[in-house]
């Protein structure tokens, strides 16, 4: 079997406050995305709407709404996002897996969203969960997580750069890897793609990070990226220079 195309493999973040400015980034984006993240902070302004504007122009939709609740409550949310059309929705690993396994029996339904779990944000280090107390490292927390998430029967994972090699060996060939914190190599002078958002760089609150090429080689399945291309003063140009850098990453 060839490899996928990176066309598949790129999930843009719409990070908007707005459907109007959301949507206006997906169809300049025409041609180079199949796949758009709508997160907490769009989809609380729109709702259900944004997701089926963008399925409408044909896009495929990763609800990031990164759940946790109680499991009779995640359950009832995975039943509602069934009927938004969005292809794939977040539940944090971090609920238990009670609580996932009421997410991967609600989801079984026709029409519902493959299911991901949230491992370790990608803006946490060793620190931020020691102040949570979690004594291991990022790395074992993620591994912990992921082999929980999968005995929940979740569909894959959401992790860094960082664990996605380890995951990959612990989870098989087979497992979804959707892995943020993906900034273009050229932020570091190191290639072409998203140069002109180094101002947005510098505040950015990602932790563990890595270029598309790097996530890729480690095995990652898909890569979601938001400021390198939605700030970037010509989101289009940006774009294609992150789907050159995954093929390199092939």
């Amino acid at each position: 079997m060839g490899r996928p195309d990176p066309l598949d493999s790129l999930i843009v973040a719409l990070d908007f406050p707005s459907a109007g400015a959301a949507l206006e980034l997906a169809d300049e984006l025409q041609g180079l995305c199949r796949w758009f993240k709508v997160g907490t902070e769009l989809y609380y302004a729109a709702g259900n709407l944004v997701v089926e504007r963008l399925r409408e122009r044909g896009f495929e939709v990763f609800l990031d709404l990164k759940l946790h609740d109680i499991p009779n409550t995640v359950a009832g949310a995975v039943r509602s996002v069934a009927c938004s059309g969005a292809s794939m929705l977040t539940v944090h690993a971090g609920g238990g897996e009670a609580m996932m396994r009421a997410a991967a029996a609600a989801a079984c339904a026709p029409g519902s969203p493959r299911l991901l779990a949230v491992t370790v944000l990608t803006s946490m280090d060793a620190r931020e969960l020691s102040a949570v107390g979690v004594s291991d490292t990022p790395a074992a927390q993620v591994l912990r997580l992921a082999r929980l998430a999968r005995e929940a029967g979740i569909d894959g994972l959401v992790c860094s750069a960082e664990e996605v090699a380890a995951v990959r060996e612990a989870m098989g060939a087979g497992a979804l890897l959707v892995v943020p914190g993906i900034r273009a190599a050229s932020v570091n002078g190191a290639g072409a793609g998203a140069a002109s958002v180094n101002g947005a760089i510098a505040n950015d609150d990602q932790r563990r990070m890595a270029t598309p090429a790097e996530a890729m080689t480690r095995g990652a399945s898909m890569l979601v990226v938001g400021r390198p291309i939605t700030q970037a003063d010509d989101p289009a140009k940006a774009a294609a220079g992150i789907l050159e850098e995954m093929r390199g990453g092939r």
